[in-house]
């Protein structure tokens, strides 16, 4: 997976970046979720509670992006699995 890095000009290695990470997001998007909430936490008690805000919107925004990431990759599978569907018809 992250030898897609090395190659970012390519842009088949970023379309195969780009759809492992919803592929991961659509498998482990609770798991990641629950982590990064752990984050936020860690980060806010080393700051103590000084950029409590900030860390909870960045915290949501990185969420949010895991559920859409998720979201795309539960259709683009209910999409690739109507056409084979409709293949077998």
């Amino acid at each position: 997976m992250f030898d897609a890095l090395k190659n970012l000009k390519d842009k088949d290695a970023l379309k195969n970046l780009k759809e492992k990470a919803e592929q991961v997001a659509g498998t482990h998007g609770d798991k990641i979720s629950d982590g990064l909430e752990k984050v936020g936490e860690f980060v806010d008690g080393k700051t103590r509670g000084k950029h409590s805000d900030k860390i909870d919107t960045a915290v949501d925004k990185a969420q949010d992006l895991v559920g859409k990431l998720g979201d795309k990759d539960d259709k683009d599978a209910e999409d690739a699995k109507g056409t084979k569907d409709e293949k077998k018809s």
